[in-house]
């Protein structure tokens, strides 16, 4: 059984025009894919960068899988919110990352997209904060399903992640 060991961090975000960041974040996986260990999703603190716009988290990841196939390969499933001074949250923007196939340090950024919505959500979103946000943001983060959505660019999302494969060679993956 072939195995595959994540360990890393979410380092932060840069380029999002709200302040008082934080990240929730979920690993997905086939079918095929056992966690052996590990959390699977977690949130970040909330950041409220003090010079220019990087919100920095540093929060860990470390999961462990084994796999009998290569289908469904691990992504990572972003979500970044933002918190006004009235403490109410709303989405800033969504990314999916795959994880690296090829073993050893990996510094990933995910661009991230948010729902554009119309003119009056727009203008909204401007004077009060919120703005339209997704249902069930697990299934529309892939491309074919965001296809159907106007969206705008957010952010990015800024990771590192070291990759430790086992026995990946076996199903022809060079690591």
């Amino acid at each position: 059984m072939a195995e595959l060991h994540v360990i890393g961090q979410l380092v932060g975000a840069s380029g999002f025009a709200e302040s008082g960041l934080f990240c929730k974040w979920d690993i997905q996986a086939g079918g095929a894919w056992q966690l052996l260990g590990g959390r699977r999703q977690g949130q970040t603190q909330v950041d409220e960068p003090q010079a220019g716009d990087v919100a920095y988290w540093c929060h860990p990841i470390d999961v462990h899988f084994a796999t009998k196939g290569l289908q469904g390969w691990p992504r990572l499933h972003l979500q970044v919110w933002h918190r006004d001074a009235l403490g109410r949250s709303a989405p800033a923007g969504y990314g999916l990352v795959t994880v690296p196939a090829r073993a050893g340090w990996h510094r990933v950024a995910c661009g991230t997209w948010r729902p554009r919505g119309g003119p009056r959500q727009r203008l909204a979103r401007r004077l009060l904060g919120g703005g339209p946000a997704l249902r069930r943001p697990g299934p529309a983060l892939g491309a074919a399903e965001r296809c159907r959505l106007r969206t705008e660019a957010a952010g990015t999302v800024h990771l590192q992640l070291a990759v430790l494969p086992r026995h990946l060679a076996r199903y022809g993956v060079r690591a």
